[in-house]
């Protein structure tokens, strides 16, 4: 009986996840593979009519955003925060007394324009500023994702 129940789950959790992948267009998982053959903990998440895949390569976070035809809209990778233009830490100092930096990204667009992310916190409240790659602030207090009920995991270890 055990062997038929445990059967049972197996079977159910393999069509549990070729359903959330069968989510995911072709074009969109073949332009993930040959762009990241490498990448573990791969994780994906439908924003709007684009995909994001969350993963890690070379033990850095990263994450990319393309389109529904495969196409790379931009790619984040986390970098340390001493790798922020030092104009951003000023910024930070001189805009939001007490809060202080605790993650930091680089973003690079489509388009080539590269772009910094600097998570700011202060007690319990946390903010996302956004700048170029002078250091110039682009954006304030970007709301943070909620991830939608439309998350895909895919283990690649």
């Amino acid at each position: 009986m055990q062997i038929k129940y445990f059967l049972f789950v197996l079977l159910l959790f393999s069509f549990s996840v070729f359903a959330q992948h069968s989510k995911i267009p072709l074009k969109v998982t073949d332009s993930f593979s040959k762009l990241y053959p490498k990448a573990t903990n791969v994780k994906w998440d439908k924003e709007g009519n684009d995909y994001e895949a969350s993963f890690k390569l070379d033990n850095k976070d990263m994450s990319v955003n393309l389109n529904v035809d495969g196409k790379v809209l931009e790619i984040e990778t986390t970098i340390e925060i001493s790798q922020l233009p030092d104009s951003i830490d000023i910024y930070v100092q001189n805009n939001y007394k007490g809060y202080k930096i605790t993650e930091a990204a680089k973003i690079v667009k489509a388009n080539g324009v590269t772009l910094f992310e600097a998570e700011i916190q202060k007690g319990n409240s946390k903010k996302d500023l956004l700048f170029d790659s002078q250091g110039k602030i682009e954006k304030k207090n970007i709301n943070k994702e909620v991830k939608s009920d439309q998350e895909f995991d895919e283990d690649n270890d």
